[in-house]
């Protein structure tokens, strides 16, 4: 299939292009479905593919095919590691394909679906890309056992050769192998090496997608371009889920380059040649919306309501000991109460897609991140088998949780745009920034109401939370295994188990309904559960006299990897240190996704009093590090995204509508507010765990906890700067 990209003007992709010219002898048994689809095509005969993940070609390409998308946070690179690492190619050979949406080849090894999510593409893929890469590699043995005539253990491999050991030390490229490996069966099982003797993984190496990126060669949704297609654009309505009452689409149909205009569920599309004119177009219609039963309330009031809601308990959500009991007699009692606002993804790149009719099949290309869920929605609404429907899936600008909807919306919308001209012509559907900003789906408002006790000692002996959010999971397909007894574990995760040994805890959730649509956001509920507990833990240990450091270090016996993170990111923050005039510094540790992360910040007032946040220092456990360079850059694009979202970014709501619009006014951090991230990786032996959400959930906190230092005032709301009332 060819992808025809536009040739006409000089976009900024042109101009970039230009201007750049376990153990040895561990036998395993993962499910690695049989390559069905068209590989590399090779120049000198067909290639050997094993498996759906590994390709290699006679001029010795090793091809990894990532069953998870790509959106910056590395799989693509990961997983090819895990296959040269097993199959000993040279890292020189490999490349990198994203997978297409297929998941009877390419599920998720922990639930019978395709997506990425979870920071779980490593965790999921480790044994099995391991796998992959070894029964390629046993096929290439074997192939040169049969020719040399020598038994299989007189076979070596390393970089891409196969040699015999003593004898005549002959030698082959794996390429020269390919054919003759090609006619074998590939083995059952296969053993895998012992990890003493990894030569990739654990090592820097470059990613495979950077120069691609750089140079403007890499293909997102957005430069797919098909003969005939019309660029669609659709007026949503200015409340959530308001209707279609009437439209006068003259105006529109006049602007030139507009071919059409339709009513769709979602609101009103006009199909254009080329962005600009359906832009303009839309901009023109004129519709009348039915908004009865819609949101109309104020973010405020919201908020106002769910600090009301807070007073009360709420679902049991965690519990151990007497919690009222030790409240009532200890001898200080603190509380406090935080409030989180709706946040929007905002990914660089928004929400687009391709979708064309060929024949009897739809084609489709999108950065998905569930194609599991995409297939059965455009399924449903084209009215077809997925059989039917093939999901190209394709690099995509960022995601943070957007790309996967638990309805898969966008994709419905998708279908709906296509239907509406009966297919006549390909589709882009994209959605402008403003769009996306204003049409959710967001990480739910939160209010957390705190209590905690102390005793004559300063030892913390009871801690009381009660959580009051929409839950992100009610009513989806995930309520079944994240929502218990009325309880979206999500809401809660981070703190119903709070690791802090506190003898009694009460942990507590209300889930009210709210006219908005609300979605997992990055590191999903610990970006609010992080906040509230390590600063009101911060609190507690001020008020008992404790250092934030060894108080916490006191709290965590039952937690080492806690306990250590906490000390290496103290030690190279120096945490003690007499610090220059008018800087203070804070701590955080929190575990989300498998992974343990402490941050230490370093905070002094900006010139316009808020916080300007100097440098972090960073520890992570996230088991074994494949890529060491790829957690790194991981925990400092955490940081980045969490500050942007403690210090700046709001979504808010004026009778119903939402305020923000783009990135003046929804603004994501900018280089001179980036801070100087030092990252710690804590060597371990454990299987990888995630890295991609990780990274956020303790900055917010740690900045507040030295603010307080810094001035005496913790902050009760988020964002820092400016926060609504």
């Amino acid at each position: 299939m060819t992808i025809e990209h536009a040739d006409s003007g000089v976009s900024r992709r042109r101009f970039l292009q230009a201007g750049l010219g376990a153990s040895a002898g561990l036998v395993l048994a993962c499910h690695l479905p049989a390559k069905s689809r068209p590989s590399a095509e090779a120049p000198d005969g067909p290639p050997l593919a094993p498996n759906a993940f590994v390709t290699i070609t006679p001029d010795d390409q090793v091809v990894v095919t990532c069953k998870h998308i790509e959106f910056g946070q590395g799989p693509l690179t990961g997983l090819a590691t895990l296959v040269a690492e097993e199959l000993d190619a040279d890292w020189s050979q490999v490349r990198g394909e994203l997978a297409p949406a297929d998941p009877s080849k390419y599920a998720h090894t922990w639930a019978p679906i395709q997506f990425t999510g979870g920071s779980t593409a490593m965790a999921n893929s480790f044994l099995q890309m391991r796998q992959a890469g070894a029964t390629a590699r046993a096929l290439l043995v074997q192939a040169a056992a049969n020719r040399w005539q020598v038994p299989t253990t007189k076979i070596e491999t390393a970089k891409g050769v196969v040699r015999e050991i003593g004898g005549e030390g002959r030698s082959a490229r794996f390429g020269e192998l390919v054919g003759d490996a090609a006619k074998l069966t590939p083995p059952e099982e296969v053993p895998l090496k012992d990890p003493k003797d990894f030569r990739l993984i654990g090592t820097k190496l470059a990613k495979l997608d950077t120069a691609a990126k750089t140079d403007g060669s890499a293909v997102y949704t957005i430069d797919i371009d098909r003969p005939g297609m019309l660029t669609t654009l659709v007026a949503h309505p200015p409340r959530f889920g308001a209707k279609v009452r009437s439209v006068d689409d003259t105006k529109a149909r006049a602007v030139p380059g507009v071919e059409d205009v339709q009513v769709l569920p979602e609101g009103v599309a006009v199909y254009a040649r080329g962005f600009w004119a359906a832009k303009q177009g839309r901009e023109r219609l004129e519709i009348e919306w039915d908004e009865s039963g819609t949101e109309q309330r104020d973010s405020a009031r919201v908020i106002a309501e769910y600090r009301e809601l807070a007073k009360r308990p709420g679902l049991p959500a965690g519990a151990r000991g007497d919690t009222k009991q030790a409240l009532g007699r200890s001898k200080q009692v603190l509380e406090a109460e935080y409030v989180f606002p709706f946040l929007a993804h905002a990914p660089m790149e928004p929400l687009d897609c391709v979708i064309e009719k060929q024949g009897e099949r739809y084609v489709i290309w999108a950065g998905s991140q569930s194609p599991s869920r995409d297939l059965g929605a455009l399924a449903d609404e084209l009215g077809v088998p997925v059989e039917s429907i093939d999901i190209q899936v394709q690099f995509a600008g960022g995601s943070f949780g957007r790309r996967s909807q638990h309805k898969s919306q966008f994709a419905r919308e998708a279908a709906h745009a296509l239907q509406a001209i009966d297919a006549r012509a390909p589709v882009k559907l994209l959605w402008t920034r403003e769009d996306d900003i204003q049409g959710g789906f967001y990480r739910p408002i939160y209010v957390h109401r705190m209590r905690g006790g102390i005793d004559a000692n300063g030892d913390i002996t009871a801690w009381q939370q009660v959580i009051v959010g929409q839950s992100v999971q009610k009513g989806s397909a995930n309520a079944a295994r994240f929502v218990k007894d009325g309880v979206d574990l999500t809401s809660v995760e981070g703190v119903s188990n709070l690791s802090y040994g506190i003898p009694n805890l009460d942990v507590s959730l209300h889930s009210p309904d709210v006219g908005v649509p609300v979605l997992w956001w990055r590191s999903v509920g610990h970006t609010h559960t992080a906040y509230s507990a390590e600063s009101f833990i911060d609190e507690l240990l001020a008020a008992g006299g404790r250092d934030p450091v060894e108080g916490r270090l006191a709290l965590l016996g039952e937690h080492p990897r806690h306990a250590e993170v906490l000390r290496k990111a103290a030690e190279m923050a120096d945490w003690g240190r007499t610090l220059a005039p008018g800087r203070a510094r804070g701590v955080a540790v929190h575990e989300s996704f498998g992974s343990v992360v402490a941050q230490v910040v370093e905070v002094r007032a900006d010139d316009d009093g808020s916080p300007k946040v100097e440098h972090v220092w960073c520890a992570v456990d996230c088991g074994l590090a494949v890529n060491p360079d790829i957690v790194r850059q991981q925990m400092e694009g955490g940081v980045g995204y969490g500050l942007g979202a403690a210090l700046l970014d709001e979504i808010t709501l004026s009778k119903g509508k939402v305020d923000q619009s783009n990135f003046h006014d929804y603004r994501p951090i900018r280089i001179d507010d980036m801070p100087q991230v030092d990252v710690h990786i804590v060597p371990s032996a454990n299987a990888p765990s995630g890295v991609g959400e990780p990274g956020v959930p303790p900055v917010a906190p740690a900045v507040s906890n030295a603010w307080a230092v810094l001035t005496g005032e913790r902050f009760r709301r988020m964002p820092f700067r400016n926060p609504s009332a």
